[in-house]
């Protein structure tokens, strides 16, 4: 290939994109919250990387040895993400290998390798025995390099975005087109799904990529939304919660009159509504509460009276229970007693008789013995006419124990009770043998008659 006409001198690859029609320009856009997470991550991995080498020594601090050792950081890091892929086909065997589809995992878990390389020994003890101190000291050489603006979060999101570039092979969080003209490159830039966006909520400072747009709006806590229980006012989405426990007006509760007996569950803004169209079992359930002798046609007979005395506005307007009650009261007082129909009486009669008589019964039935019954009194072996008659009796017999005697008794008593049942069907059983004899016996006089008295034929002869 002939060298160009004029002097300028043009490198052969720039040379051979031209010639192909191949595209110049670069979209180099990346994913802004990966970025920065990484970037974020740099200063406590050269902190940690700044104590660990420094522990032990008399006349070395982590500030004195952290810009050779930031160089060191950043030229590991770039060796690294640059042989990524042919490590993990190396590692993970084939070129078929899955390789880890996010940046962000992948640098962390350089950087952790770059901080334990420079452990010393010291510094492996002290992490084995003093590891909270040595925490205690990374935070504070972070803090101070904060404060002195060593390696700002612009230049350490600049180091960021060539390692997410090395080590995105599947172009998923930066862009890689490109193109033959400035103005494409531009029209481009205006649309990339990678480019630069403040989120527009009042509060919220978050920077996000135009492709994150949809999360950021789903998940931002600035955000204002319409009430979430369809009341009319809208609130930030962090404040939603306790809107809605608090002070919402269409927050469910329990209706006022719900210990005597409604059941309903309203939102709070129509609790007014509720007890108008609900005064009629409002006034019954108070009225059941009041009359328990009362049946329901005869309340519903006393709610109406109670309609009729009074205005609605006036019943209404009794916001719980115990005002209505007090206000039905006054009422009753203008109407008289409750008219219980006569059906109701007689019920109310039969049940008081029932209960009498089931009183009574409970008082007269006897008490349940104990299990131990009282010994019987025995008769001493010296009183029965038998020893007499035999004059001395035996040693063993006059040594019984009373206590044994009682044993005996008690015995003799669990065996009668025992036995009661048996009894009535034994007696059972007799009455219906003698039933049997009796019969038995009237057949056999029948006969015994019936031989004695002599036949027709032997009167005629």
């Amino acid at each position: 290939m002939d060298p160009p006409a004029t002097g300028v001198e043009v490198k052969p690859e720039n040379l051979e994109e031209a010639k192909e029609g191949r595209p110049l320009f670069h979209c180099d856009l990346f994913d802004t919250e990966i970025v920065h997470k990484i970037a974020e991550a740099l200063l406590p991995g050269l902190a940690s990387a700044c104590v660990d080498n420094t522990i032990g020594g008399l006349f070395k601090t982590p500030g004195s040895v952290a810009v050779d050792i930031r160089r060191e950081m950043v030229d590991y890091l770039f060796q690294r993400s640059e042989n990524f892929v042919a490590e993990s086909v190396v590692l993970e065997g084939g070129p078929d290998a899955e390789v880890s589809d996010l940046p962000d995992d992948i640098i962390l878990e350089f950087i952790d390798d770059f901080a334990s390389s420079k452990r010393n020994f010291f510094s492996r003890v002290s992490g084995w025995l003093l590891s909270e101190r040595r925490e205690d000291r990374i935070d504070d050489f972070v803090q101070e390099m904060e404060l002195n603006g060593f390696w700002l979060i612009g230049r350490r999101e600049t180091v960021s975005q060539t390692l997410v570039k090395n080590v995105d092979v599947k172009n998923i969080y930066h862009c890689d087109k490109k193109f033959k003209s400035p103005e494409e490159l531009a029209d481009h830039l205006s649309n990339c799904s990678f480019r630069i966006m403040d989120c527009m909520n009042e509060g919220c400072n978050a920077r996000f990529s135009a492709g994150q747009f949809d999360y950021h709006d789903s998940i931002c806590p600035f955000k204002i939304l319409p009430c979430e229980q369809k009341c009319s006012e809208t609130i930030m989405r962090r404040e939603m919660d306790r809107h809605c426990i608090t002070m919402c007006s269409m927050k469910l509760t329990k209706c006022p009159f719900y210990q005597v007996g409604c059941q309903s569950v309203i939102p709070q803004s129509t609790i007014d509504q509720h007890r108008s169209e609900h005064l009629h079992s409002h006034l019954l359930y108070i009225l059941q509460q009041i009359h328990r002798e009362g049946s329901i046609e005869d309340l519903n007979k006393r709610v109406d009276q109670l309609e009729k005395l009074s205005s609605i506005d006036r019943l209404v307007a009794a916001r719980d229970a115990r005002s209505l009650a007090y206000l039905i009261k006054d009422l009753e007082l203008k109407l008289g007693p409750l008219e219980v129909s006569k059906k109701r009486n007689d019920d109310v009669a039969v049940r008081d008789v029932n209960e009498t008589k089931e009183e009574k019964a409970a008082d007269s039935s006897p008490k349940k013995e104990s299990p131990k019954s009282p010994s019987r009194k025995e008769k001493s072996p010296d009183s029965s006419p038998e020893h007499k008659r035999r004059g001395d009796s035996s040693p063993q017999r006059s040594s019984t124990s009373s206590s044994e005697r009682e044993d005996i008794g008690n015995s003799v008593d669990e065996k009668e009770e025992s036995s009661g049942f048996v009894h009535v069907e034994e007696k059972s059983q007799e009455s219906a043998m003698e039933s049997s004899i009796l019969e038995e016996d009237e057949s056999t006089l029948k006969k015994e008659v019936n031989a004695e008295s002599p036949s027709k034929e032997d009167e005629l002869i």
